[in-house]
């Protein structure tokens, strides 16, 4: 995996289609589950949370193997919108190893990341929580904590990503010279009425 742009599309309603198509396979795609069997037609992607669960008794929760039949290659895991507990992210990035599903584990402090990264998942992306939606990007606001972040894996093989408040080529720019490896992007693009100029804009 090289330079990374990841779109993360939550639960906005619109678009989601057409900007899976303008990506296509340069860049990775987080949808919900009802979407992946869709989207995958067009581009790479990752679910946007799996469970623990063994398939069984569980109603209402999301197993690592019905993604990836859907045709998901990864999954996100502990985005600020739905934390989860060290023991629970541990059991869910084990299952996904042996489906050979890629993790891209959320943290919002280095306190996290010195825990996760025991886990080994396959990336990892620091977000500052209070500039998630604001347009205000954590390269620019916080490069000295993306930079010790980015050191902080240094002697790992977990890629190091890093997102909140992405909006422009600028943002990108500066997370790559912090020493990320690719940005996790949100509302900036679910939300634009031009999409495909703002990923123009942002592929590194």
């Amino acid at each position: 995996m090289g330079k990374m742009l990841i779109i993360n599309l939550k639960t906005y309603k619109f678009g989601n289609e057409e900007i899976a198509k303008i990506i296509g396979r340069k860049g990775i795609i987080a949808c919900q589950a009802m979407e992946i069997k869709t989207l995958s037609k067009f581009s790479t992607i990752y679910a946007q949370h799996v469970d623990s669960f063994e398939p069984g008794r569980h109603t209402g929760y999301i197993l690592p193997e019905s993604v990836k039949k859907a045709g998901a290659k990864g999954v996100i895991l502990n985005h600020s919108e739905h934390k989860l507990s060290l023991n629970v992210l541990k059991a869910t990035i084990n299952r996904c190893k042996k489906l050979n599903l890629k993790t891209l584990i959320c943290v919002s402090s280095l306190g996290e990341v010195k825990k996760i990264k025991k886990l080994k998942p396959s990336m990892i992306a620091y977000e500052a929580r209070e500039l998630i939606g604001t347009g205000k990007s954590v390269s620019k606001s916080k490069p000295k904590i993306v930079e010790n972040f980015v050191k902080s894996l240094k002697n790992t093989k977990i890629i190091p990503l890093c997102g909140a408040g992405i909006s422009d080529g600028e943002d990108v720019r500066i997370a790559k010279q912090l020493g990320c490896k690719g940005v996790l992007v949100a509302s900036a693009i679910a939300k634009a009425k031009n999409p495909k100029k703002i990923i123009k804009d942002l592929k590194w």
